[in-house]
């Protein structure tokens, strides 16, 4: 299970990125955070503008709805998801994952 947590905007996500995949795709969880894989390379932010694009399409977000707040240069990421629960987003991805 992923672990969310609340947050006075919304829920912190804990994601584990692979920038440089051969495809972009959300693989599951891993260590309590959700996998994503993204193909643009992890330099001069890249993969971290890869990965919001990716989590906002695939978690129906708008842009401005996630914000990268720990981990730019590390394959351990924080994202802020505004306006979002924690529950709901635990609904979101788990519809997500049963449908790869």
């Amino acid at each position: 299970m992923i672990a969310l947590q609340p947050h006075a905007e919304g829920t912190v996500l804990p994601v584990r990125a692979q920038p440089g995949a051969r495809r972009n795709g959300i693989w599951g969880e891993q260590a309590g955070m959700l996998r994503v894989c993204v193909t643009q390379p992890a330099e001069k932010g890249k993969a971290n503008r890869a990965l919001v694009e990716l989590l906002c399409r695939s978690l129906s977000l708008r842009k401005s709805q996630v914000e990268l707040i720990a981990g730019h240069t590390s394959l351990q990421k924080r994202l802020l998801i505004r306006g979002v629960s924690p529950e709901c987003l635990q609904e979101r991805i788990a519809q997500l994952l049963e449908g790869r």
